[in-house]
């Protein structure tokens, strides 16, 4: 059996109610985060280029702070809605992975920024592992879907 098919198993089975909320909540603060970036695009363009993250040419900057922008929006929203929740999980990714990149952990003074780093990171692993639940399009779908085939 796929490793893949036997978590999501477990976790459909094992999904408390209060995690739909957490993740509704966890997708607003990304769509916000994405929005932010929207809006302040030469922000994202200054931190990259302060922490010598591009040498390339700035095609590869704008097409990498689209990515950004774009998968927090998107990955964001899917996450909300409870549609496709591990894709969106999936896509966020190498963004926060990327964003550690930027945090000096070996400094006296560590900024709130890796906290909130490492709580994002936590949460995409925890809704990977549990999936969309119960208040979700996906349930909702499914549940759709059986009940079609029932009637058929």
């Amino acid at each position: 059996m796929n490793i893949v098919y036997k978590i999501k198993s477990w976790g459909d089975r094992h999904h408390p109610k209060i995690l739909d909320i957490i993740r509704m909540m966890f997708g607003i603060f990304l769509l916000a985060k994405g929005f932010y970036f929207f809006n302040h695009a030469a922000y994202l363009r200054e931190l990259l280029i302060a922490n010598n993250a591009i040498r390339e040419s700035p095609k590869i900057m704008d097409m990498i702070i689209n990515y950004v922008t774009y998968i927090h929006i998107v990955g964001g929203g899917l996450i909300f809605l409870g549609l496709f929740t591990r894709l969106g999980v999936l896509l966020q990714v190498p963004i926060v992975v990327g964003a550690l990149r930027f945090i000096n952990i070996l400094s006296p003074y560590v900024d709130n920024e890796l906290w909130l780093i490492i709580l994002v990171l936590s949460l995409l692993f925890l809704f990977f592992i549990f999936g969309s639940g119960p208040l979700s399009l996906d349930h909702l779908f499914s549940r759709m879907k059986i009940e079609n085939d029932k009637t058929a």
